[in-house]
């Protein structure tokens, strides 16, 4: 198993998180929309990464190495760098919160449909990007 086959795995776990994300709106639970658009992001770009022969390091937002790496992704994806690591920056911060809240902040009141709208919004454009990065054939 090589870089590619690593990159092509994660691209297809962020997929099916993607298609989560419709299923916790549904039922209202946009904190978890919040918090599983951070996990998708993070693998679909971290996919991106090993696709370039990068290893990730394991932190939540490597938005930084995309930058980085940029003039190695095809154009469009290399110019929506800095957009991509927006988004990672965005929801790394919201991940703890969301997740697990604070003596005074409760995810399930915090979080509403806008800021989950917001963060699938910004899932399918990262996911998007590394559908055009990654060949998905095996």
């Amino acid at each position: 198993m090589g870089h590619r086959d690593l990159a092509r795995s994660y691209l297809s776990k962020a997929k099916v998180r993607l298609k989560a994300l419709d299923l916790f709106f549904g039922e209202g639970a946009y904190s978890d929309v919040v918090r599983e658009a951070q996990e998708t992001v993070e693998i679909a770009l971290k996919g991106i990464l090993w696709n370039i022969g990068v290893e990730p390091p394991k932190i939540h937002d490597v938005g930084g190495l995309i930058i980085e790496y940029r003039s190695e992704l095809p154009d469009k994806v290399g110019r929506l760098a800095v957009e991509l690591a927006r988004i990672s920056k965005w929801l790394r911060k919201e991940r703890e919160f969301a997740l697990y809240g604070a003596v005074d902040l409760v995810p399930s009141l915090e979080y509403g449909p806008e800021q989950a709208e917001q963060a699938m919004r910004d899932a399918r454009v990262v996911v998007e990007a590394a559908e055009l990065c990654i060949d998905p054939r095996l």
